[in-house]
């Protein structure tokens, strides 16, 4: 399989939504599905690291030998879609696929009004309660007495995003990677200590900014994977007796020429009966105006017949792109679009007028290929 082949998320079976559910089985919670077959453990950190795709481990083995022996040694999951932060980290908080929990991308619709949330800023006025009230794992953790802590960037601990999706337990602001380390490992500790239960969930971000601004094959890009290579292989040495660690992903990456970007601001084709342009540019949400939801299927699949794949939104959910069929609430389906398109090869739609700043990117992600798709899961067990 080459990196640009699509790949559909498995959910249920092997995708980053079944993660957390089966590490809540390996901690011991009956109920708990554990497609993954994780091990039964006392103690368990997960550390996500943003944008580090499996085939981007395997492509810079020599700069990350120690994930790649790992990579190698374990399996890969599959982050859902969209591939994107606000999508993947609401699959792994509530353990649901994207058509369940709500967090169906970069940007959607708020039905009822005419204008986009960004999940990633929560820049519209709406409850992150409301919009995703099912209980998060960490919640169901803290109901069966795993002590749960999450242990990231301080301006995180009330953002939207948190509150909707990874609510519970508590919360540890640390700025530097290395700082963030050394709470986790302090919090298993005083947890083995006590023989308690517990659950640390470690987040960085860095590689994937790097890879946005400069690309995936950039030297800044390596030097980030590098830290990464480093900081889980610490992590591994220093676990306290009797901890599993995962280590795992949201989304890899793709690097987007700048031949290869369609911009919808400048293709008065594309923008005929659209309403508002959603999502991000490996990955598009399309709002139809009233009644032109056909016409605006027709016209972005023969428009970008090469470039994408162009589904309606009852396509998509058939085909399982947001989860099981069944899955997807039917109160939630109008936040996606009318129209849904997940961009082939190394091709992204921009638009450089409204959405300035991402159309700039280099690097992107969002779309079903197996480089965006494809995340690690590596297991680490500290000896006795």
């Amino acid at each position: 399989m080459s990196d640009t082949d699509l790949v559909l998320p498995a959910y249920g079976r092997g995708a980053l939504s079944d993660l957390l559910p089966a590490v809540l089985a390996a901690l011991g919670v009956d109920d708990a599905p554990n497609p993954l077959g994780l091990p039964a453990t006392r103690r368990a950190c997960v550390f996500l690291v943003d944008g580090m795709g499996a085939r981007l481990i395997e492509r810079n083995a020599g700069t990350a030998p120690f994930l790649a022996a790992a990579l190698a040694a374990n399996r890969a999951l599959t982050a859902g879609f969209p591939s994107t932060t606000a999508a993947s980290l609401g699959s792994l908080g509530t353990g649901l696929p994207s058509g369940a929990s709500g967090m169906l991308g970069y940007r959607v619709l708020v039905p009822g009004t005419s204008r986009l949330i960004n999940l990633l800023r929560w820049d519209f006025p709406v409850d992150p309660v409301e919009w995703q009230p099912r209980e998060t794992v960490f919640e169901r953790a803290g109901r069966e007495g795993i002590e749960v802590t999450q242990v990231t960037a301080a301006r995180f601990q009330d953002s939207g995003l948190t509150r909707s999706v990874l609510r519970g337990g508590a919360f540890t602001g640390a700025e530097s990677l290395v700082s963030r380390v050394a709470g986790a490992l302090d919090t298993l500790r005083d947890a083995a200590d006590r023989d308690a239960r517990a659950l640390v969930y470690l987040y960085y971000a860095d590689l994937d900014a790097a890879g946005h601004v400069g690309g995936v094959a950039s030297e800044t890009w390596r030097e980030q994977l590098a830290t990464v290579d480093a900081t889980v292989r610490e992590l591994v040495e220093r676990l306290p007796a009797g901890t599993a660690l995962y280590v795992t992903a949201d989304h890899g990456m793709v690097d987007i020429p700048a031949d290869r970007r369609v911009d919808f601001d400048e293709d008065p084709e594309l923008q005929v009966g659209v309403r508002l342009l959603g999502g991000e540019g490996r990955a598009r949400h399309v709002y139809a105006k009233p009644g032109a939801a056909r016409d605006v299927l027709q016209i972005w699949r023969e428009a970008l017949e090469d470039v994408a794949v162009v589904r309606s939104r009852e396509e998509a959910v058939y085909e399982g792109w947001f989860g099981p069929p069944e899955a997807v609430a039917a109160d939630l389906a109008p936040r996606i679009g009318d129209v849904v398109a997940a961009l082939l090869d190394d091709w992204a739609v921009v638009a450089t007028r409204r959405e300035k700043l991402e159309s700039r990117l280099f690097g992107m992600h969002g779309s079903l290929s197996a480089a965006e798709q494809e995340i690690p899961l590596l297991v680490f067990v500290a000896g006795e």
